[in-house]
């Protein structure tokens, strides 16, 4: 028997992401899948997919196909195509922005119509743009009251500098398969971004700064 024949092939499980327009879907996506960030905001009209192939523990391949659903969509004739046969939807929300965390009963609701099964599909909550979080309007209690009551998984990330981005994706995708992380595991998935701190001499000299000529002539307007 060959090496191939002996690899168990990878599991495939479709994560759709939804959630209103501008709220950072795609970044997340782009940045867990390609480890990029474009600060130019582009609309994403109808459906954009990547694939992304991970380890979990005890050498369980998986390959996700993440599904991120245009914000204009709700509503649309093609949301329950987009829905259908979903392992895990993600709802996804901007912690500056309260009428994007508002809509989200919408998105749900939507999402019940075609999936009515309370256990199926697994359901994540996330909050973008922690980044930001001096300028948060969502409360984290409000965050977490919608996740209980909804039955959804909890999660915080900034799809800007990647905090928290792969630990979600990959404790989603462990919680559909039933393996547990460890919290080693959950550790390496987190990406902590440290700020250099430069210390200057006390006695560092100060730059006198330059004598700026006065003008003798009055402008009237």
């Amino acid at each position: 028997m060959s090496d191939s024949e002996d690899e168990t092939p990878d599991k495939k499980l479709k994560i759709v992401v939804m959630g209103d327009a501008a709220s950072g879907k795609t970044s997340l996506c782009t940045r867990y899948s390609q480890e990029q960030f474009n600060k130019q905001y582009g609309q994403t009209v109808g459906l954009d997919f990547y694939l992304k192939r991970i380890t979990l523990p005890g050498n369980v391949n998986v390959t996700l196909q993440v599904w991120d659903v245009g914000g204009q969509t709700l509503g649309g004739k093609m949301l329950d195509n987009y829905i259908y046969g979903s392992q895990a939807i993600m709802l996804v929300y901007d912690i500056t922005n309260y009428s994007s965390f508002e809509n989200l009963e919408d998105w749900f609701q939507a999402i019940r119509k075609v999936c009515p099964d309370p256990r199926s599909p697994h359901m994540a909550l996330v909050g973008n743009k922690l980044d930001l979080e001096h300028m948060r309007t969502v409360k984290q209690e409000k965050h977490q009251r919608f996740a209980q009551e909804h039955g959804m998984s909890s999660h915080f990330v900034s799809a800007k500098s990647g905090d928290s981005v792969n630990l979600t994706f990959q404790k989603v995708a462990a919680e559909i398969l039933g393996i547990k992380l460890t919290k080693p595991e959950v550790e390496q998935q987190q990406r902590v971004l440290k700020a250099e701190i430069i210390k200057y001499p006390v006695d560092a000299p100060v730059k006198p700064l330059p004598k700026q000529t006065r003008s003798t002539l009055c402008v009237i307007q």
